[in-house]
């Protein structure tokens, strides 16, 4: 990772230092002092608890210095008004310095999927790097940067937003070199009121890229088809789009794994996937998209998507006491869950959906659950439900044709576990899966601890 000094970083962000620490180096950022790392910058943020309480803490477990509004010993230290402003600023001017190639990655459904299938891919040809679990914000996006090794050649980057304008600061930190837009959902609706209005604010990506930079877009989301034409080159995938630049066809969703044909211009070859689910062909599209603009080889884009494995949480498919278990509670939206519902429905055995809410539909809320219920009255033997909108999901199921008996609603997430508990069955399969503040892997252990 750069090594930067602190009268480098606090030119950069209009810090002040007291000049005898201004050769100190520190070597990436951290903000938690749990898994801050020797030589580190501690970023002192104001959140549920206050990063200035816990300054001398980092300096215990040996952070180089402290990026604060105020440092009350006599600690190096870069002196701010906002110290998450003052990160962002120095990462962008990090980001300028590096001979880095970036790719950033956004869209409503599928950023960590695609991110990982994207990393998969390019590693093969280049030194590269990308962003680590969920870190798509402005706290985690400007941490990742620092924290890139000196010989990474590229970078790929997830970026997330849930209001107007998140996506034009990380863009203005990150200037992507290449932007990959995979969808348009609608998570985030609350804040952002349509899916036309989420589609704004992920274009937002593009506004600090050179002219020149390509981006790459779902030719089968009608919305980012018809942006196709605002003057820089767009490259499309899709499998439904015949005027697709990369299309799949052939496609098999198979227990255990997914297979389908790639066509790009006169080219051809086939690609295997250890994932089950069609609606991983958005993802790896992207994928292979970006390994054709970035010029890896078909066999080794072939190669890495056969070994693909999926980050911790994402549709991790377990076998647990006789019991298959599939655990999807990374995060949660209308699309996700109805791809998550349609793997269950595929598997052999008594299928069980154990469903959180999800959060952040606005107006769409109550429509959405509604939806799911009826979904998860086609595919599932039995729905157990929990949350706020736990009744609109129970009142599509019944309305879809799952009777009582098949379906319950549950107002803590002990008495939804006691009661999968009594009715599970070796042989069964479960899909535990809801919005990422649910909590829904704590039903899941909550239920494996009574198997023990």
């Amino acid at each position: 990772m750069g090594r930067i000094t602190l009268e480098q970083a606090a030119a950069w962000c209009g810090g002040q230092i007291d000049p005898k620490y201004k050769d100190v180096v520190f070597f990436g950022a951290a903000n938690d002092t749990r898994t801050i790392k020797k030589d580190q910058l501690f970023v002192a943020l104001k959140g549920a608890r206050d990063g200035h309480d816990f300054i001398d803490c980092a300096i215990e477990k040996g952070a180089a210095a402290i990026l604060c509004s105020h440092c009350e010993a006599d600690y190096p230290a870069i002196i701010v008004s906002d110290p998450r402003i003052a990160l962002g600023d120095i990462a962008r001017m990090e980001r300028k310095h590096r001979n880095l190639k970036v790719i950033g990655v956004t869209g409503s459904v599928g950023k960590s999927t695609t991110k990982e299938m994207i990393y998969s891919i390019l590693k093969t040809t280049y030194r590269t790097g990308k962003t680590p679990e969920n870190h798509n914000n402005d706290i985690g996006l400007p941490m990742t940067i620092l924290a890139m090794p000196d010989d990474t050649q590229v970078a790929v980057l997830e970026m997330g937003m849930n209001h107007f304008r998140e996506m034009a600061y990380l863009s203005s930190i990150a200037q992507p070199d290449l932007a990959v837009i995979i969808n348009i959902g609608t998570m985030h609706m609350e804040n952002l009121g349509s899916q036309e209005g989420i589609l704004q604010a992920k274009m937002e990506i593009l506004e600090s890229m050179d002219s020149k930079a390509p981006a790459i877009i779902n030719g089968d989301d009608h919305l980012l088809w018809n942006v196709r034409h605002q003057g820089r080159r767009f490259l499309s995938f899709g499998a439904e789009n015949p005027f697709a630049d990369i299309r799949a066809t052939n496609i098999e969703n198979r227990q255990g794994g997914l297979s389908f044909d790639v066509t790009t211009g006169s080219t051809g070859f086939h690609v295997d996937l250890p994932v089950e689910g069609e609606h991983y062909i958005c993802d790896a599209l992207a994928a292979i998209s970006v390994g054709i603009e970035m010029g890896v080889t078909i066999e080794r884009i072939q190669d890495s998507l056969i070994e693909f494995q999926n980050i911790q949480g994402r549709q991790e498919i377990l076998k647990v006491k006789g019991y298959t278990i599939i655990k999807d509670c990374y995060n949660a939206g209308p699309e996700s869950m109805a791809a998550a519902l349609k793997v269950l429905g595929n598997q052999p055995g008594r299928k069980i959906a154990v469903l959180g809410d999800m959060l952040e539909l606005g107006v769409r809320t109550q429509a959405e659950h509604y939806r799911v219920g009826r979904f998860a009255a086609e595919v599932a033997d039995l729905l157990l439900v929990y949350g706020p909108n736990g009744d609109r999901v129970l009142s599509g199921a019944l309305t879809g044709g799952m009777t009582g008996d098949r379906a319950k609603e549950f107002k803590s997430q002990d008495e939804m576990a006691n009661t999968l508990r009594r009715v599970a069955k070796p042989g069964d399969v479960m899909l535990f899966k809801g919005s990422r503040g649910m909590h829904m892997e704590c039903v899941l252990e909550k239920f494996l601890e009574e198997k023990k």
